[in-house]
């Protein structure tokens, strides 16, 4: 079967070259969205037939399958292969033929209409996609983005998301109805007027960086000392995150992993390579957000059993400009962890005395190249008062009987506190 794609814009008296007309003209079945049948109908044989792309697809496909002919002209927004219907037709018919006649896509057309050259824009489509990517091009500081939208995922809702997060160094141009004469409207504004205002769609975003949006850095949003604290600046983000700068659990120092052990711990779970990463016992949040800030291609679950974190986790996050992280709030033991996307990097960071079970529970998501870490805080007193066991014996023996294999431990001890042993597992 052979699928002719071509792309059009938002004009209701669009031009097509007269070898697309003559395909027109000699067509008899048809498909787009309905505000691209509304433009294109005038032009369509009488005895034309029309199938609407909608959603689910698999409806349209199953429509597709019963055709007796062997063309179909399919109109689609734009370039057709630039997120659009030719990658989902060649995703779901592969043996099918597929002859392209594109348009200019939307951002393209943005892009013109602002005189911007854009060879060098980060692409991110958040029609019908979730915040992931869009989410790291604002940690890896890219300065200039271009954002496909849709009705959740507005102009108005990236402002507030970038704002919320303290990615305030942007300015945001919108295009909506671009290619329509009557209703094409474009309009650059700041990230605060962005945020107020309704646009209508379709419509789609370039984000280009600013050295006089908020003063080239990013500022911390949440409130410390009832002042607004500028944590770090654009061009020198630190490796590594001074303890003293994050919310604390009731204030206790002791409730958070220091940073040497926290960035020790991220060597160890090698995330570089890594996907999924799981932080089991999250407390205030500083390893899964130095984990998000330095490497931005991770997705990161978090879970943690006392609820009062999760408002800690969430003010630190807004305070590092790190979005993205998908928490859990709960007993881990208990938590339903189905849906979720199979960890191939796990940081054990509290277990309340039931880390074999914590362990055995990971297993069962883990991914075959999966890895395990745990820190143990070894005491050099060791008490006579009880029988408790060490951490250390319980991960040795949660080893043991699940029959992983370790690698060797990592011993460090800083300034007065305990030693610490960072231990790794695989399966």
């Amino acid at each position: 079967m052979q699928f002719i794609v071509i792309g059009i814009t938002d004009n209701p008296e669009p031009w097509f070259s007269p070898e697309v007309l003559g395909i027109i003209k000699k067509g008899n079945v048809f498909s787009g969205g309905k505000r691209h049948h509304e433009i294109v109908a005038p032009l369509l044989p009488a005895d034309a037939q029309w199938i609407d792309i909608t959603v689910p697809l698999d409806a349209v496909f199953e429509e597709y399958k019963k055709l007796s002919t062997v063309n179909c002209i399919i109109f689609a927004s734009g370039d057709p292969l630039f997120f659009g219907f030719a990658n989902t037709i060649k995703r779901r018919i592969p043996e099918a033929e597929i002859v392209l006649y594109p348009s200019f896509n939307s951002l393209q057309m943005l892009a013109h209409r602002l005189v911007m050259p854009y060879h060098d824009m980060r692409i991110v489509s958040l029609t019908g996609r979730p915040w992931p990517e869009f989410d790291r091009a604002l940690i890896e500081r890219v300065g200039k983005i271009g954002v496909l939208t849709d009705r959740e995922h507005t102009p108005a809702a990236i402002a507030q998301r970038m704002l919320d997060y303290g990615y305030t160094y942007y300015n945001m141009s919108v295009g909506e109805h671009l290619g329509n004469p009557e209703k094409e409207r474009v309009v650059s504004l700041s990230l605060e007027q962005a945020a107020e205002r309704v646009f209508e769609m379709p419509n789609c975003v370039i984000l280009l960086y600013s050295k006089e949006s908020g003063n080239q850095g990013i500022t911390c949003r949440a409130r410390k000392e009832n002042s607004s604290i500028p944590i770090f600046l654009r061009q020198n983000r630190s490796f590594g995150i001074p303890d003293s700068d994050f919310t604390l659990l009731d204030g206790r120092e002791k409730m958070i992993t220091k940073m040497p052990i926290r960035l020790l711990t991220l060597q160890a779970l090698d995330l570089p390579k890594r996907h999924v990463f799981w932080d089991v016992g999250f407390c205030t949040g500083s390893v899964s957000i130095e984990a998000r800030l330095q490497f931005p291609h991770l997705q990161i679950c978090a879970f943690e059993i006392r609820p009062e974190c999760e408002a800690i986790i969430n003010e630190n996050a807004r305070r590092f400009g790190a979005p993205g992280i998908d928490i859990h709030i709960g007993d881990f033991l208990e938590t339903d962890i189905s849906a979720l996307s199979r960890p191939d990097a796990v940081f054990i960071g509290g277990h309340g005395g039931q880390l074999k079970e914590m362990i055995a529970k990971v297993l069962s998501v883990l991914s075959d190249d999966g890895v395990i870490v745990f820190n143990s805080v070894t005491s050099p007193v060791v008490s006579q008062m009880t029988a408790r066991k060490s951490s250390r014996q319980l991960w040795d023996e949660a080893c043991q009987e699940l029959n992983l294999r370790q690698a060797p431990p990592l011993r460090i001890q800083l300034n007065d506190y305990n030693p610490i042993e960072i231990l790794k597992t695989y399966k």
